[in-house]
């Protein structure tokens, strides 16, 4: 049920915040949140620019659920921080979890413009990090604004829930959190996550697929390209073993509809460099492979596949090849697609974006899996452009100010 009078008071508020929208994404953007391994300081500026509009938009409570961390400068650790409003029951909390952490902008040459000075262009905002996750940062803390100005209380607690560590292994992140705090979360809250979706707003993330990451070294012996027969060649044989991991879709062939693609998928992506002239017959060669499992096949049935086909790659062209797993996560279970979070969700995207939206399963990797694996249900959604990690992303206005209304239908609703 919902305050169709409330509600469109609080349209009408996040509709004149165009510039604050810009400000906002403009003063995150200037901050790289990069993590100490991918040559940054952390997340603490960009956690102190977020404690400034929090200060100013008002909040009841914040709680600091911070990890150690040598690594980071100054502070020593990652910030994870709960800013919380109270509702007029505190049976359930409405969470909207994002993340601080960015990626490097890659390669400036590909960029129109500084990627840490945000350029508008009518309803789109460039820059890194506008997108992944500064839209939902920006939706998030604007839906509570509305509320705050309009003098508004929402129905149930919300709290804002913000990240650190999501690009870069979630450990100091929401894996942290669970460890630290186990009851965190309740059977009954509201998790949404607003870290991936769709460009017209209908896809719900309740699912995601095993992820399996796989490493082959294939060592032969090296020798002048113009003698062959007195080497191996590791390049030919590793080429050979390509194709035959391509044998991994038939082995495990199931569909499942909620999944975009529907089939598990078996990518070969990566390849190191092996010898630096032409003339040289490659002693060693390694390449990857990323799978993403339908959570009906357990990873360990993969892996064993997996480790056949190199064996006979092996046994066909004497050479030796080692199998490593640089990531490995078993899926967790999905939300069901009748949880109250989905239906609330699904009412206020059609209520905001006038489209129905739908329960799907993508490939992995939000932390979302990691409150499913908790046993807790959470949701992923965003109407995004689809442009994170890639050079020139964006975000729509239109969108930041659509996502608002749908958290502040959310939190409005009895």
């Amino acid at each position: 049920m919902q305050d169709v009078a409330a509600a469109e008071k609080v349209f009408g508020r996040i509709d004149t915040y165009r510039n604050e929208v810009i400000r906002l994404q403009k003063e995150l953007t200037a901050i790289p949140a990069l993590a100490p391994s991918s040559g940054g300081e952390g997340e603490w500026k960009k956690a102190r620019k977020v404690r400034q509009f929090m200060d100013e938009t008002g909040y009841d409570s914040v709680n600091e659920i911070n990890c150690p961390d040598e690594s980071v400068p100054e502070m020593k650790n990652h910030p994870n921080q709960i800013y919380t409003v109270k509702g007029r029951s505190s049976d359930r909390t409405i969470w909207i979890m994002s993340h601080y952490d960015i990626v490097p902008p890659g390669e400036r040459r590909l960029w129109n413009s500084d990627p840490y000075d945000v350029k508008v262009e009518g309803d789109e905002i460039y820059g890194r990090g506008v997108e992944d996750n500064q839209q939902g940062m920006v939706s998030s803390i604007l839906a509570v604004k509305a509320l705050k100005e309009e003098g508004l209380t929402p129905e149930y607690d919300v709290s804002l829930l913000f990240i650190s560590d999501e690009e870069t292994g979630n450990t100091q992140g929401i894996q942290h959190i669970l460890k630290d705090n186990p009851n965190l979360f309740r059977k009954d809250d509201y998790i949404i996550v607003p870290d991936s979706g769709s460009e017209d707003g209908t896809a719900i993330e309740v699912a995601e697929k095993s992820i399996l990451w796989v490493k082959f070294t294939t060592k032969g012996k090296q020798s002048h390209a113009s003698r062959p027969h007195s080497g191996n060649n590791a390049f030919r044989a590793a080429s050979f073993l390509v194709v035959k991991l391509n044998d991994l879709y038939r082995e495990f062939p199931l569909v499942d509809p909620i999944f975009d693609p529907q089939t598990s998928t078996f990518e070969p992506t990566k390849k190191d460099n092996n010898v630096p002239n032409i003339n040289t017959i490659p002693g060693e060669d390694v390449f990857y492979l990323d799978c993403r499992i339908l959570p009906s096949y357990p990873i360990p049935k993969v892996q064993e596949k997996i480790e056949q086909f190199a064996r006979e790659i092996e046994k066909e062209f004497g050479v030796q090849i080692s199998v490593e797993y640089p990531q490995q996560s078993q899926a967790a279970p999905a939300t069901p697609s009748d949880a109250p979070v989905v239906k609330s969700l699904a009412e206020a995207i059609k209520e905001v974006y006038k489209v129905d939206a739908k329960p799907i399963g993508i490939g992995g990797g939000t932390v979302a899996a990691f409150v499913r694996k908790a046993g807790m249900n959470a949701v992923v959604w965003s109407r995004i452009n689809e442009t994170a990690h890639q050079p020139n992303e964006h975000c729509s206005i239109g969108n930041v100010l659509g996502d608002a209304k749908v958290f502040a239908h959310i939190m409005l609703q009895k």
